[in-house]
């Protein structure tokens, strides 16, 4: 759908003038206009893309045809009329394109037949249990210690830094080697692996 208003007339003198055209660009429930969006004259190959606020301007001549496209709506078409005037404004309102795609399923194996021979082939311990005998302590401290932090973890990480930063900074940073307790816990440590 496209709205037109005209502004400034000036008189022709037997040739094409140039007409600045300039509008917004909406979408069809949106109230500020649509970045982005590109317009422009195939023909000619003149065209612009509409700002942050979905306005944009642009020199024509009478008779032009325009394409008005953008991701995701319908192309719209509008053509420039002949008139007397050297300014044109309009407002273009696009239409969602909306496409549906079958649904893909997305198996490793070509066949269904090939996938139940493959699991039936399978032989797990199942009697074992998931860990078995493969249970080692120290390894999986050592796993844990050295196993680096994934996305999660590392966002976590940074979050708790930043909150600790924030807490502390109205007064002095405390000092872990100034805390009774922290020394307490160090010598019941040292004391435990002397029994050992």
């Amino acid at each position: 759908m496209v709205v037109c208003c005209a502004y400034n007339s000036v008189n022709a003198q037997g040739q094409k003038k140039v007409i600045q055209l300039s509008g917004i660009v909406l979408g069809e429930d949106s109230v500020s206009g649509i970045p982005g969006v590109h317009i422009y004259v195939p023909k000619a190959g003149r065209g612009t893309t509409t700002n942050r606020v979905g306005y944009f301007s642009l020199p024509v001549l009478p008779g032009d045809e325009m394409v008005v496209s953008a991701v995701g709506y319908e192309r719209q078409y509008f053509k420039v009329p002949d008139s007397d005037r050297d300014n044109l404004t309009i407002i273009v309102e696009l239409v969602s394109d909306t496409t549906f795609l079958e649904t893909v399923e997305i198996m490793p194996f070509p066949t269904e037949e090939i996938f139940k021979e493959a699991v039936v082939a399978l032989n797990l311990p199942i009697d074992k249990g998931v860990i078995g005998d493969s249970y080692n302590e120290d390894l999986l401290a050592l796993m844990l210690r050295t196993t680096p932090y994934d996305g999660g973890l590392n966002y976590r990480y940074a979050q708790d830094l930043w909150q600790q930063n924030q807490a502390n900074r109205f007064g002095p940073a405390a000092n872990p080697f100034l805390n009774p307790f922290n020394w307490a816990r160090f010598f019941k440590s040292l004391k435990k692996k002397d029994k050992k």
